[in-house]
């Protein structure tokens, strides 16, 4: 394993371990304006949600490491306390990778990546037409993290009016994933796109106390045919399984050639289908085997 120390390497690089590691990160695509109304538009990934009640998302504005200069962004929210963070689906990838491009401050990004404006209903700064879920919202801290190139500028933004594109709804009118279609920055110059087989499901109550490793049976904890995925969803069971549910393993494992592979590949298509509790069972009963 590799072992650093961040102050043993350089920002550059200690920046690209840490963006490589932490990832794939939601991108904030920030609408300002500066002190004359003019435009800009910027994308930021050190950025994310941190509370419902307030609604606060944060996001930083870093200083440049080559030249430790900041950024319009956080000068055009500096002087007026508004942002509209906008969000990034696939289809706009290539239009958010051209504002972030470090064009002279008098240039209007939304021009020149084809985008359009629209007007915010509660702050000054546009909404980007095009992206799905736009935040307006007010900025109530700026917290800067330090004075060299590479430090942040943590940007605490309260939204205060969301517009969500019927389009991404479901039927319950909520987003739907794969309607969104989100983009996630990645280290260097990798996204990841959060569609189809890249999104999964886990239903996992957390007011319900799962048994956890250490109250599995010892043989599947060790077994080489389940990994390690597979023997939490079995943790994330409540409790053992009852004696109906044995009995209708027993009569399961009674109907194919006693095979230990054959127990496992049942047990594992359990898993799939989220039927942890049966899994348990079926291994269970099978006992501990060695292969």
């Amino acid at each position: 394993m590799l072992s650093l120390e961040p102050k043993d390497i350089s920002t550059a690089e200690l920046h690209q371990y840490l963006l490589g590691a932490v990832a794939p990160r939601p991108i904030c695509w920030a609408s300002t304006i500066d002190k004359e109304g003019n435009a800009n538009v910027a994308p930021y990934s050190f950025f994310n949600v941190f509370s419902s009640n307030p609604p606060i998302a944060i996001f930083s504005s870093n200083r440049r490491v080559d030249d430790n200069t900041t950024k319009d962004t956080l000068a055009n929210i500096e002087a007026t306390k508004e942002v509209v963070i906008n969000v990034v689906p696939f289809n706009l990838v290539r239009q958010m990778t051209i504002t972030s491009i470090s064009y002279p401050s008098e240039i209007n990004e939304f021009e020149k990546a084809g985008l359009t404006p629209i007007a915010s209903e509660v702050i000054k700064p546009p909404r980007i037409a095009e992206s799905p879920v736009q935040f307006e919202c007010k900025v109530t801290e700026i917290k800067p993290l330090g004075n060299e190139g590479g430090a942040g500028n943590l940007i605490f933004c309260e939204v205060v009016k969301i517009h969500i594109s019927e389009n991404i709804l479901d039927e319950e009118n909520k987003i739907d994933p794969n309607k969104i279609d989100l983009v996630g920055r990645m280290g260097r110059a990798f996204y990841a796109r959060a569609k189809g087989n890249a999104v999964f499901k886990i239903f996992q109550p957390v007011n319900k106390l799962g048994l956890g490793f250490d109250q599995l049976p010892d043989f599947i904890v060790k077994n080489e045919e389940l990994n390690a995925n597979e023997k939490a969803a079995l943790a994330s069971v409540t409790a053992m399984p009852s004696d109906a549910i044995m009995n209708v393993a027993q009569k399961l494992i009674s109907n194919i050639d006693f095979n230990p592979k054959q127990a496992y590949k049942m047990a594992k298509s359990c898993i799939q289908q989220g039927d942890n509790g049966m899994a348990l069972a079926i291994l269970t009963t099978l006992g501990k085997v060695e292969f």
